[in-house]
């Protein structure tokens, strides 16, 4: 399946995903806007199966524009049904690679990569395979449990 940008026509089936998915967040359609909204800091992504969002990705680029950018994997979620396919892994791959040609475009390369999950969240396996991330630290009792900090090195 193809990852491509998120586009406003999408944002009402990937609220769905959000609400489904988080079930502890608020305001899944307002949440994505706003992300959606603030393009080129935040880069958003979707799946789909035929016509139907079966998944996003969100990458924020983090403490201002730089030659060297700091990319975090901001949220990432794909329907229950089509989790453990194989789908999220591809929807990093595929985006990621958009992101650093959008850096490209800016003059700017790949520095670092960071992920935020909670310290149970065994997506954390997938972000080490995928991005090569390692925990850097945990910060206790931080959203709903204790948080992992996950970076790699890309430089």
């Amino acid at each position: 399946m193809l990852t491509t940008e998120l586009k406003e026509g999408d944002l009402k089936e990937a609220s769905q995903i959000h609400k489904e998915v988080f079930s502890r967040q608020l305001c899944s359609l307002e949440w994505l806007s706003c992300s959606l909204n603030a393009y080129p800091r935040f880069l958003c992504y979707v799946v789909k199966d035929g016509t139907k969002v079966i998944g996003y990705i969100i990458w924020s680029q983090k403490s201002g524009f730089r030659k060297e950018a700091v990319i975090e994997l901001e949220q990432i979620a794909v329907l229950p049904e089509f989790q453990g396919k194989g789908i999220g892994g591809s929807m990093i791959k595929q985006s990621l690679e958009k992101v650093k040609l959008e850096l490209e475009g800016r003059s700017s390369k790949l520095k670092c990569l960071t992920v935020s999950t909670r310290a149970d969240n065994q997506a954390q396996k997938l972000y080490q395979k995928v991005l090569g991330v390692e925990v850097e630290a945990t910060i206790t009792n931080l959203y709903s449990a204790d948080e992992v900090l996950m970076v790699a090195r890309c430089v």
